[in-house]
């Protein structure tokens, strides 16, 4: 029986029967071997199968499971516990809301002083649950949404089994993308807006989802910058600026050739906003004709760019948060990882003491 992702009308709760359903298959699935209290069993599945009124019920049947032998469970459990506080504390209304960018956020944030053992089952643990919800969801027409949580390049693991920083382009790279952005050959109704949306994204910051969320009444003239009101993750909004000479020219353009629904800022030519699929194929595109190659060349590349260019030229970790919207700041913390002046201090450290001891 399929479920609509969200039919409950708070977040919290919807998220709860997920999670309870999730526990439910988890409890029939894993090994019995171990079992020892079966009637115990028995009743923590018909309880979940009627559902929990609270996560503190969930984490009681999770701790009565193991108790009564399924030991494994707090595996895909615990995980869960965090992800709903992490989740419900941001605000979010509606479960499209969440995706990969936001699961690796927590897992930054989660998992930070935890082993790479532990920080592996996390990960499998968000795959299985988002996985399970994949298979599971559908609304009265059979469409279902498809999250696709596969978190290959989450960077939280460290040795040959973890995954690489994020990839980002070295000053002459961003030269070289911003010329090549100038002269690609786009086709001339939408050459304007792709130059614009792409230059929104490089000079601010912002996630895909989020330029492409912008309304016209959200870009406001104020002297020489344009001010952006963000509306974020869990609806938090928060304030970007650019400088209008950066854009004066393609927004003009591009203001008089749109005809979009809603107000929106950008869309294609039926009137509707664009998929962030699209956005990242012209960025590979304009990439490529640049010759610029990362390992990944997706338009969030650009977010972490910008945020990498920001952090080594003000070294300021709060204002790397606040420009990008991080509800942590474990989760800007990353972009330290690229301070090379910084990394230099370290390897230092022992000069005093060689040098003194050398002959």
């Amino acid at each position: 029986m399929r479920y609509p992702l969200d039919f409950e009308n708070r977040f919290d709760k919807t998220l709860l029967f997920w999670m309870g359903r999730y526990m439910h298959s988890k409890l029939n699935s894993l090994s019995n071997r171990q079992v020892n209290d079966p009637q115990m069993l028995a009743r923590i599945i018909a309880q979940l199968r009627t559902g929990v009124d609270g996560i503190e019920t969930l984490s009681r049947l999770a701790k009565e499971a193991r108790n009564a032998g399924l030991i494994g469970i707090n595996t895909y459990y615990k995980p869960l516990e965090k992800l709903y506080i992490y989740l419900t504390d941001l605000g979010l209304a509606s479960m499209k809301e969440i995706d990969e960018e936001l699961i690796s956020d927590f897992l930054a944030s989660a998992t930070a002083t935890l082993s790479d053992a532990t920080k592996k089952n996390y990960r499998i643990a968000m795959i299985n649950f988002f996985g399970y919800i994949d298979k599971q969801n559908g609304d009265m027409d059979s469409k279902a949404h498809h999250y696709g949580i596969e978190l290959k390049n989450w960077g939280g693991l460290s040795g040959k089994s973890g995954t690489k920083l994020p990839s980002y382009m070295q000053e002459a790279e961003v030269e070289r993308f911003l010329e090549a952005i100038e002269t690609h050959p786009f086709q001339t109704a939408v050459a304007a807006r792709n130059r614009l949306l792409i230059k929104l994204i490089l000079f601010t910051g912002i996630r895909v989802g989020e330029a492409l969320q912008l309304k016209t009444k959200d870009l406001i003239p104020e002297g020489d910058i344009y001010l952006i009101r963000i509306t974020g993750k869990g609806n938090k909004a928060r304030v970007v600026m650019i400088k209008a000479s950066h854009i004066n020219e393609y927004l003009s353009e591009w203001m008089q050739l749109r005809q979009c629904e809603s107000d929106w800022l950008f869309c294609n030519k039926k009137g509707t906003p664009l998929t962030q699929a699209y956005v990242s194929r012209i960025v590979e595109k304009i990439l490529m004709q640049a010759g610029i190659r990362k390992e990944k060349n997706g338009a969030h590349m650009l977010r972490h760019t910008f945020a990498t260019m920001l952090y080594l030229k003000k070294r300021d970790l709060v204002l790397v948060q606040e420009a990008l919207g991080h509800a942590s700041l474990d989760t800007s913390r990353i972009y330290t990882h690229f301070d090379k002046e910084r990394l230099k201090e370290a390897a230092s450290v022992m000069d005093d003491i060689a040098g003194g001891g050398s002959k």
